[in-house]
């Protein structure tokens, strides 16, 4: 069988960044780090790095997304046998161990290059609604409609993201309370009909 070259560079692609994988661990590049420096570390050539993700940020933003998508695996597993409250504290203990550190500073570190260019981080950005559609089918599954069921999950995972930025940039230790208190409005009820656009 012979491969289209897209075919060919998708292979090539995929290898290498399973060797950034590997060469970091779970750990993402300092933003300070040259594409020499992690070519270097990776055991390739930082014109390749350059060829199949573009610059800097399209490596860091490929590596999040491979390693955000493997610990979601994992994530959707527990959410098959749990409830929406065990879903939301099992993302919570996830992203706030401390080997996690460096990926969710990498994390609102690519984010926030994404919010200035949207179309270079197009593949990242379509990824980050993947814990959002899970926690909404948790919620429809514990009887909420499904636009209702979205809109909490996605104020509850935006909450979560807020209070992850808080403890990379100020931790005070209060970000577990605030949770309880995420999963307290939750049990609350309904999502109210003023935040969905309806009438009361």
């Amino acid at each position: 069988m012979i491969l289209s070259s897209n075919e060919r560079k998708g292979d090539a692609r995929e290898r290498l960044l399973a060797r950034l994988l590997d060469a970091f661990d779970e750990d993402l590049p300092a933003p300070e780090v040259s594409l020499r420096e992690i070519a270097a570390r990776a055991g390739t050539n930082h014109a390749h790095l350059r060829y199949h993700f573009g610059s800097l940020p399209g490596v860091l933003a490929a590596m999040l997304k491979a390693q955000r998508t493997r610990d979601n695996e994992v994530l959707f597993e527990t959410a098959q046998q749990g409830t929406f409250d065990d879903f939301v504290v099992a993302i919570w203990r996830a992203y706030t161990s401390p080997e996690q550190l460096s990926r969710v500073r990498g994390f609102f570190h690519v984010v926030g290059l994404a919010a200035y260019g949207p179309e270079d981080f197009r593949e990242f950005i379509d990824s980050l609604d993947d814990l959002t559609k899970m926690l909404a089918s948790l919620a429809e599954r514990e009887g909420l409609e499904s636009e209702e069921a979205l809109t909490l999950a996605t104020v509850t995972i935006a909450a979560m993201r807020g209070l992850l930025l808080q403890e990379v940039l100020t931790p005070a230790g209060h970000s577990e309370a605030a949770v309880a208190l995420i999963l307290r409005m939750h049990k609350g009820g309904s999502v109210p009909r003023t935040c969905t656009g309806q009438e009361q």
